[in-house]
């Protein structure tokens, strides 16, 4: 998504921008629609991966295409600095700033990822990423792969939705409340509530494969994204650092488990994780300098969860390769 400096001590999200929806029941002035819009992402943005993974799972490669700005940015905003002469291909833009300002001139919100373009204007859409998540998985229906799995069963909703905001607040947001805060009463708090979801969690978890049901469900994507990157970054960058997550058991073989399950290990690049939470927040790390590890390999390691049953797609299938220009860069 993108984080700013809070002037209060306490590290507070910004609002974000561009808050419309995709719809299909005409809810919305944007219809669905193959091929209107463009997805742009970013590899080292959790907010964004969780709507890269939730497009893959679904099938929406060949109609929601998908631009991927680089790990590094200025307060100009994301950039396509990995693409040919620094432009996404499709849109053409350098700076992602330029989508916004031609959908709101004089545009002062933040420039976040990940955010939906209309390819024909160049206007952002939208950037309400919990909403695009949902609609994705709710609205796309129509477009969605044959043996797309079901990320919000109606009988689960309540549970999932319950469960996701107290992810939301503790584990996603949390170790940005920890890493940005500046007093120390500010970042116990953070911390102390951090761990303890992550201990509640790491209980559930022991006895059954996946959150809620015997199903992959929003609620994973949710909080694996976080898991993902815990070592690699919020462990030492955001004093994260009670424990790495190769040291609480439970939580660490069930985020294997996703790893090696295709639509999520297939979505991460380790390095662009580091080179922007090492490389941008300069008020946390002046130096610049990414570090060298952690080591990456054992994500491909046995994690023995399938003894705990579950059944990873319901009574979908699971997605196809990555498309060839979005595949990452294979572990060590």
């Amino acid at each position: 998504m993108g984080a700013a400096p809070s002037s209060t001590e306490e590290f507070v999200r910004q609002p974000l921008g561009v808050q419309e929806r995709i719809t299909a029941d005409g809810s919305s002035p944007w219809p669905v629609e193959a091929g209107r819009y463009r997805l742009v992402a970013a590899r080292a943005c959790p907010w964004a991966n969780r709507i890269v993974i939730v497009r893959r799972l679904l099938g929406l490669e060949p109609v929601l295409s998908m631009g991927i700005a680089g790990p590094l940015h200025d307060e100009r905003s994301w950039r396509f600095h990995n693409d040919p002469g620094n432009v996404d291909p499709v849109l053409g833009i350098e700076y992602l700033r330029s989508a916004y300002e031609k959908a709101v001139p004089g545009y002062d919100k933040g420039v976040t990822v990940p955010a939906i373009v209309e390819v024909a204007s160049g206007k952002v859409v939208t950037n309400a990423f919990q909403e695009l998540e949902f609609d994705l998985s709710t609205q796309w229906t129509a477009l969605h792969r044959p043996g797309a799995p079901d990320l919000w069963p109606a009988e689960h909703r309540a549970e999932i939705d319950s469960l996701s905001e107290g992810i939301y607040h503790d584990v996603n947001n949390g170790v940005y409340k920890c890493g940005f805060a500046k007093g120390r009463r500010s970042y116990e708090k953070a911390y102390a509530a951090l761990f303890a979801r992550l201990d509640e969690l790491s209980s559930r978890l022991a006895a059954q494969r996946y959150l809620v049901g015997d199903t992959i469900t929003e609620a994973d994507i949710r909080l694996w994204v976080t898991l993902v990157r815990f070592d690699a970054a919020y462990h030492g960058h955001f004093k994260c650092n009670r424990q790495k997550l190769t040291e609480m058991p439970v939580l660490w073989a069930y985020a294997r488990d996703l790893f090696q399950t295709p639509g999520f290990g297939d979505t991460i690049d380790f390095e662009q994780i580091k080179q922007h939470y090492y490389g941008v927040h300069t008020e946390i790390n002046p130096t610049g300098v990414v570090p060298a590890g952690p080591d990456v390999s054992g994500w491909l390691s046995d994690h023995g969860r399938e003894s705990l049953g579950g059944r990873p797609f319901g009574d979908g299938t699971p997605p196809g390769p990555p498309l060839r220009q979005e595949q990452v860069r294979p572990l060590p």
